[in-house]
C-alpha cells in the first residue's frame, strides 16, 4: 500500500453526559481537570486507547491491522515475532548487525507492516533488562494532542449504595456499602491532531487505507466502550483539513484558530450539544476544508 501523500490537521469535537470521560488516578478517580481554569482534560492516551479498541474490534487481529499495545499481551511477545521473521535471536542479533547493516531497518519495517497503531501513532520497542529485545523507535505520523473541553466543568460526587455485603464478618453488622463516583453532568471537548505525509512516507508507510480506517475509528470510538462509569459519550463532528501538499500550505495553528466554537443566545449553562454554534472560516488557498 503507497504512503499518504497529503498533510492533515483534524479537529474532534465529542461530549460527555453524566459520565467520567477520564478519570484522575493522583486524585481519586475524579475527572481529570486544569486547576487554573476549571476545564476538563482528556489525555491522548486515553483517546489512542479508544481508537486501537475499535481497530482490533472491526479488524480482529487480520494482517497488518493487529495492535501493538494491547491488553494482556507483554510487548516483548511481539517483538520475538520481527527476531524471528529476520532469523536472529537475542544472543546473535549483535553479530548478525554487523554482516547486514540493514537489519534495524527490516525489523523496523515488519513491525509497521504488522501493527496498525506503530504505523499511526509510531512506538519505542525497547525493553532494558537482562534479556533485551530492540525493535528501535517508531516515530508516528499521527499525533494528537490533550483534549479540553470548551467552557469550564463542576465533577459532581455521587454517594452509591450497594445491598452486597463483601466480607462474611461485615454481614451481621450492616446491609449495605457504600461508594462513589464521579461524573461530569455535561461537556464539550475539542481535541486537535496532526497527520504527517512526510513521516508516513519514510518511515511507517501510513497509507490511504490506514486513514479512512483512521477516520472510522475516531468516529466510533466511543460507540463500542459505553460503561456505567463514562456515562453518555459520543464524538459529535471531526473537522478534517487537508493540504495540497507533502509538507503543508498553511502553519496549523491558523487553521486551529478558524474552528469557532460558541454557546447559543442566552444560553448561561450548555448542557447538550445543540446549545454551541460550531463554524470554521474560509480557509486558505492550498487548504481543503470537510465536516465529517
Amino acid at each position: 500500500m503507497e504512503a499518504i501523500k497529503n498533510r492533515y490537521e483534524f479537529v474532534i469535537l465529542f461530549d460527555v453526559e453524566n459520565g467520567n470521560p477520564n478519570g484522575d488516578p493522583d486524585a481519586g478517580n475524579m475527572p481529570r481537570i486544569d486547576p487554573e481554569t476549571g476545564c476538563g482534560i482528556v489525555t491522548d492516551v486515553c483517546l489512542k486507547r479508544k481508537i486501537r479498541n475499535y481497530v482490533e474490534t472491526v479488524k480482529e487481529d487480520a494482517t497488518g491491522y493487529r495492535i501493538y499495545i494491547k491488553d494482556g499481551v507483554p510487548l516483548n511477545r511481539n517483538d520475538a515475532e520481527a527476531y524471528e521473521n529476520a532469523g536472529v535471536t537475542e544472543k546473535t542479533i549483535k553479530e548478525e548487525k554487523k554482516k547486514d547493516p540493514g537489519l534495524d531497518q527490516k525489523i523496523r519495517d515488519f513491525m509497521c507492516g504488522n501493527f496498525f497503531d506503530i504505523r499511526a501513532f509510531g512506538a519505542v520497542m525497547t525493553t532494558f533488562v537482562k534479556a533485551s529485545l530492540n525493535c528501535g523507535q517508531v516515530r508516528g505520523p499521527v499525533q494528537l494532542g490533550f483534549a479540553r473541553s470548551v467552557d469550564p466543568i463542576v465533577p459532581q460526587e455521587i454517594t452509591i449504595t450497594r445491598v452486597a455485603i463483601t466480607r462474611e464478618d461485615d454481614a451481621e453488622n450492616k446491609d449495605t456499602e457504600m461508594g462513589k463516583k464521579y461524573i461530569v453532568p455535561y461537556g464539550l471537548y475539542r481535541c486537535e491532531g496532526y497527520i504527517s505525509a512526510n513521516l508516513a512516507r519514510k518511515v511507517t508507510g501510513f497509507s490511504e487505507e490506514d486513514l479512512q480506517l483512521l477516520w472510522e475509528a475516531i468516529f466510533n470510538m466511543f460507540e463500542n466502550d459505553h460503561s456505567a462509569a463514562r456515562g453518555k459519550m459520543a464524538v459529535r463532528e471531526l473537522i478534517v483539513f487537508k493540504h495540497d501538499s507533502e509538507l503543508g500550505n498553511v502553519p496549523a495553528y491558523k487553521l486551529f484558530e478558524a474552528v469557532k466554537i460558541q454557546r447559543k443566545a442566552g444560553v448561561e449553562i450548555p448542557r447538550a450539544y445543540s446549545d454551541y454554534e460550531i463554524s470554521v472560516d474560509q480557509v486558505p488557498d492550498g487548504v481543503t476544508c470537510t465536516r465529517m
